[in-house]
């Protein structure tokens, strides 16, 4: 599960060691975490990392499996996750040890910025293959953090990125070798410590105004 650390004054929370899939208890776990953040005063910045072969794997479709009753109220949880890490009063930025596939890949994208492996691991939007359309918020995040080519590419091709090409295409920031992807993301997080607060809140609201919207619609999440 999800824990949270603090380095100086930049957070570190660790989505885990496995999948790293978006089951509720992952999502509630993760959203306690950002209540801290938030709630905290002074400088500071958030980091989140994984360990293992996986950033985050998505969706947890074999809990959706069994539990299809709650499908709308489980999206809508994950797009009010994915609305809160973009709007976060913070600068975040994703330290991307391994795979992001599908709405993991999306979770890196709600971070201002990006670092990921070089030599491995890959970086994508596989729902053309799997047969699971973008909700109108996701395609929103998406399109809003991506070129209009490689969102066009990512969403419609499923390609599948590693993380030097992620970089040429600015998907992620840097590509960083495996011992330094976390050190990297730690590094450019904490020269925008000073920035927390009420300031970029605003802007990060502002800038990102419909694609917020379209996360935090509850009255038809799902298009």
């Amino acid at each position: 599960m999800p824990t949270l650390d603090r380095q100086d004054n930049v957070y570190v929370l660790d989505l885990g060691d496995g999948e790293n899939r978006f089951h509720p208890d992952w999502i509630a776990a993760v959203d306690t975490a950002l209540d801290e953040v938030e709630k905290a005063d002074g400088p500071r910045a958030l980091v989140t990392a994984a360990a293992g072969k996986f950033y985050s794997n998505g969706l947890d479709l074999d809990w959706l499996s069994t539990h299809a009753e709650q499908h709308r109220d489980y999206i809508i949880s994950v797009q009010r996750l994915y609305a809160r890490l973009l709007a976060l009063p913070v600068v975040t930025v994703a330290a991307v040890q391994g795979h992001a596939f599908a709405a993991g890949a999306m979770f890196t994208l709600a971070h201002d910025f990006r670092t990921m492996r070089a030599d491995r691991g890959f970086w994508c939007l596989p729902e053309v293959d799997i047969g699971i359309p973008f909700t109108p918020g996701m395609a929103a995040l998406v399109q809003a953090r991506l070129t209009p080519q490689t969102a066009h590419e990512a969403m419609l091709t499923g390609r599948r990125w590693g993380g030097t090409d992620a970089a040429a295409d600015a998907i992620v920031d840097h590509a960083a070798a495996e011992d330094s992807v976390r050190t990297t993301a730690l590094e450019l997080a904490q020269t925008h410590t000073s920035k927390a607060g009420d300031t970029l809140a605003t802007i990060k609201a502002r800038m990102y105004a419909p694609v917020l919207t379209a996360l935090r619609d509850t009255t038809n999440p799902l298009g």
